[in-house]
């Protein structure tokens, strides 16, 4: 991240390889929010692309007084999020079954797994599933924080809202995530106890 700044002075030059870096760079970090916004592997993916081409075509917009380039990267990304859920808020009604989480994450092996990375794997597709129950403004802010690991002014440049209300959104975005997480285990506790038997 330190090189962030001789790396852009590179691209504006057109230097490729310093594009290529760029991406190797940040690529993982994009696409783990844009995963955590969809919760659709090859949606995210999708989208992942998408940023980078915006990065690519504004990135003479970028101004280092203005903030550090990963929040900047993580504003371009949110604000296109943004409109994706907007112009697809109807697609969203079904759900593809081609779909599997992973995406750019360690395919298991074909093996039998360990149960602590069958447990780890449960663990985050019940974390994704109650993502996608919050509310936007909510999921949005938990994301950037606590997956993202921004930090408050970060995030309210990147969302654009006072530093007390990305705290307030955070407190509020935990404790309705604590409260989801905590219902969808118990409805899946009884139906795994009864599986066993």
């Amino acid at each position: 991240m330190e090189h962030d700044p001789e790396l852009m002075r590179r691209c504006l030059a057109g230097d490729d390889s310093a594009w290529e870096a760029l991406l190797r760079v940040h690529t993982r970090k994009i696409y783990n929010l844009c995963y955590r916004f969809t919760g659709r592997p090859g949606e995210a993916e999708d989208l992942t692309q998408e940023v980078f081409i915006k990065i690519f075509q504004t990135l003479k917009t970028f101004d280092a007084a203005q903030g550090a380039f990963p929040t900047w990267l993580a504003r371009v990304a949110r604000n296109h999020l943004v409109d994706h859920y907007r112009r697809t808020k109807k697609d969203r009604v079904t759900s593809s079954l081609e779909d599997e989480p992973g995406g750019l994450e360690e395919k298991p092996s074909p093996t039998v797994e360990p149960v602590a990375q069958v447990e780890s794997r449960e663990r985050k597709e019940l974390l994704q599933q109650a993502l996608d129950r919050l509310s936007p403004d909510l999921r949005e802010a938990v994301v950037l924080r606590d997956l993202q690991d921004l930090d408050y002014g970060e995030i309210a440049q990147v969302l654009g809202v006072p530093a007390g209300t990305v705290k307030s959104r955070i407190n509020r975005g935990r404790l309705e995530l604590a409260r989801v997480i905590k219902r969808m285990e118990g409805m899946r506790g009884p139906a795994k106890a009864g599986s066993r038997s």
